[in-house]
């Protein structure tokens, strides 16, 4: 197998080949070059990749980094920039310090050559040495990330003469034995995941079988910081194949080990937990559902849903992450625990929070309890739903799709994805957990139910009015209801918004009209409602809501 480089690249390692010749004729310092890991493995899988590491004999990065960015500054034409020293790390995996740099319009990381030595107990090395390339590949969490390429010789280096082979019959496996490897650093067991799911390969029965360990499973919960695990999650998550992921997390007995929820909280869920099989299902019927999320649910025939259902999910690789690890999270749908201070929460809050320290990147913390919310909604609004020829039917849906769990931009939810993820939920129930089928009978209605649904809100022209902000804003209700704003002000908005949703062709003044001929009929009472001021502090209206501020 050969790598195609680009003219760039080309010129990238006749630089790096040149600095180390001089680097030995006016110094005598002797090093070698060899590009490291994932760029190897992408540029023979026929793939893009920038990321280049630069793995350098009997010599720290920093050294050779200093004098390669010198050398080059000297050269004519070569776009170069300063040496960035990278602290070693041990908590976020930086073993070795690192210098970082940009030639050519790459972002260039210079590290030695390493052999490492774990003791009992920990993921972080308590000896790291020089070392040979062959015990730099054997470190190394998987085959296909231990190949070189040579950049003096211009060609790949496979020292453990299993790596290319693996390559290129999609197989995932350890460099030394499984346990070794996943005692060493337990992480890698998910990373053997994720790769597993990014390139579709299969995961060899000998490391399997050392996945589901005990002792691997223990080691998985204590030797790695849950920020760590989180960050495997979210680029699995944001993966070509999320679903295969969720599949083989459940299939290999991790779900537990890796969407862990603190003992603590354990004790306090209002029920217990459902099984880690309906993860699968959701996240088979979401890659059913939307076609072209993964191969591994080919077998799951399924009829089209409404392009609007997928619009926003298909369109934006964030929103698919995001459903997918709330698919994910399938097994604590519904389940609640309440806080010392007596507040109720949704258990997957948890999970996202203290279990993988997420936090709301990719608005998974505010955007996944979100969805489930809106699930709660959605389902049985959807189910009972039967259209009405008037244009109230447009102000009861238009409304529903405003709601703040459905349709919450801040959080990244949408409408749209928050009804395929209500769709995916709603068939879960419908999935035989023994042999991985689902009753298509009854699941086509169901999206029928949907598909119904959406056409219907096409018709309505909701899609463009959902967005739009009400026709009148707080002073404008203040003003035309001649009284201060107060507390009712949100109300009344609501049924400005409703109004504007009935008549969409409507003006403001026909609406001042009519919110006028509203109080008029005793409908609105802003006396029988407004909260007394409190002394120190006045209202005060933002974008159409009522706020309280300090003088």
């Amino acid at each position: 197998m050969e790598i195609m480089l680009t003219e760039q690249e080309d010129r990238l390692c006749t630089l790096l080949d040149q600095c180390t010749k001089e680097m030995k004729e006016r110094d005598g310092l002797e090093t070698s070059c060899r590009i490291a890991g994932g760029w190897v493995r992408d540029k023979l899988l026929g793939l893009d990749s920038n990321d280049i590491d630069i793995a350098l004999t009997d010599m720290m990065g920093v050294t050779f980094a200093e004098y390669f960015v010198a050398f080059c500054s000297k050269c004519q034409g070569v776009d170069v920039k300063g040496v960035t020293k990278i602290a070693s790390n041990p908590e976020q995996s930086k073993h070795l310090e690192t210098a970082r740099t940009t030639v050519l319009g790459y972002e260039i990381d210079f590290v030695n050559l390493r052999s490492e030595e774990y003791a009992a107990g920990s993921r972080i090395p308590t000896q790291i040495t020089f070392g040979t390339p062959l015990q730099d590949a054997l470190r190394r969490d998987i085959t296909i990330n231990a190949l070189f390429y040579n950049v003096h010789t211009r060609s790949v280096e496979d020292y453990t003469e299993k790596g290319l082979d693996d390559l290129k019959n999609g197989i995932i496996r350890t460099p030394l034995s499984p346990r070794e490897t996943f005692i060493d650093d337990p992480l890698r067991v998910i990373r053997c995941i994720r790769f597993a799911s990014r390139l579709g390969f299969e995961v060899v029965q000998e490391l399997r079988d050392a996945m589901r360990n005990h002792d691997i499973l223990k080691a998985l919960v204590t030797k790695i910081s849950r920020e760590r695990v989180g960050e495997e999650v979210h680029k699995m998550m944001k993966g070509r194949d999320p679903v295969r992921a969720i599949q083989l997390i459940d299939d290999l007995s991790l779900y537990s080990s890796i969407f862990l929820l603190p003992q603590v909280i354990t004790s306090l869920l209002s029920e217990d937990l459902r099984p880690s099989s309906d993860s699968v299902a959701a996240a088979t019927i979401l890659g059913a559902i939307c076609g072209t999320v993964s191969t591994s649910t080919a077998s799951l025939p399924l009829p089209s849903v409404h392009p609007f259902i997928l619009s926003e999910t298909l369109a934006d690789r964030d929103v698919l992450g995001r459903i997918a690890l709330a698919c994910a999270l399938t097994p604590y749908r519904g389940i609640t625990y309440t806080d010392a201070k007596g507040k109720t929460h949704p258990a997957a809050e948890a999970v996202l929070r203290d279990g993988l320290k997420l936090g709301t990147q990719n608005h998974y913390l505010d955007g996944i309890p979100g969805l489930f919310a809106a699930w709660d909604i959605l389902s049985e609004r959807i189910a009972q739903y039967s259209p009405r020829d008037d244009d109230k039917d447009r102000a009861a849906i238009g409304m529903l799709l405003r709601e703040k769990s459905v349709h919450w931009q801040p959080s990244g939810s949408h409408w749209s994805s928050s009804m395929l993820f209500s769709l995916v939920q709603d068939l879960v129930s419908l999935w035989d957990t023994s042999n991985g089928q689902l009753d298509i009978e009854v699941a086509t209605k169901r999206i029928e139910a949907y598909n119904a649904f959406s056409r219907r809100i096409e018709e309505l022209e909701l899609p463009l009015l959902v967005d739009k902000k009400p026709i009148l804003d707080g002073r404008d209700v203040a003003r035309v209801l001649d009284t201060k704003p107060g507390p009712w002000t949100g109300h009344v908005l609501n049924s400005v918004i409703e109004w504007q949703l009935e008549h969409p062709r409507g003006s403001k003044e026909d609406c001042e009209e009519w919110l006028r001929a509203e109080r008029a009929a005793g409908r609105i009472d802003t006396n029988a409602i407004a909260a007394p001021a409190k002394r120190g502090k006045e209202d005060r209206i933002e974008d159409g809501k009522a706020k309280r501020v300090k003088r």
